[in-house]
């Protein structure tokens, strides 16, 4: 994944920073598995019905960032490995799905929730926006 295939653009060889953003979302990804199967049942039990309700929001939500975060970076992976054309990947797609849903942070519903779990919710959405900000540029390039 490094370099470029034989006949590739130049400009489409992975760069540092993606490598780093995929390694990042992939680690995310693992952690927010990890947490969901594993602890996430141990503090939904001791938590109030409020709250109760507050974690499953907040974990889907967190699942719906992660979803959309490892297609873009797929669908770009594929891009430059010289398999989809950025026009391709983009035609017929609005951008991001649910970006109202994923964008809205929703710290006031973080209150009460364990902290491993906001951890996870803040850095989600940190890398969430990043996405979307690179997304954002992408298609404004081809305009």
């Amino acid at each position: 994944m490094r370099e470029p295939p034989s006949g590739a653009p130049a400009q489409a060889a992975p760069t540092a920073f993606f490598d780093k953003t995929y390694d990042e979302a992939m680690g995310l990804l693992e952690q927010a598995r990890g947490y969901l199967s594993v602890l996430e049942p141990i503090d939904r039990r001791q938590l109030g019905a409020v709250e109760r309700l507050k974690l499953c929001t907040e974990t889907m939500r967190m699942t719906a960032r992660l979803t959309q975060i490892m297609a873009w970076l797929l669908a770009e992976r594929a891009i430059f490995a010289g398999e989809l054309s950025r026009e391709a990947a983009i035609e017929g797609q609005e951008g991001l799905a649910a970006l109202e849903i994923c964008m809205d942070r929703g710290e006031a519903d973080w209150m009460g929730l364990p902290g491993r779990l906001v951890t996870l919710l803040d850095r989600s959405h940190r890398l969430y926006v990043r996405v979307a900000r690179l997304d954002d540029l992408a298609r404004r390039r081809l305009q």
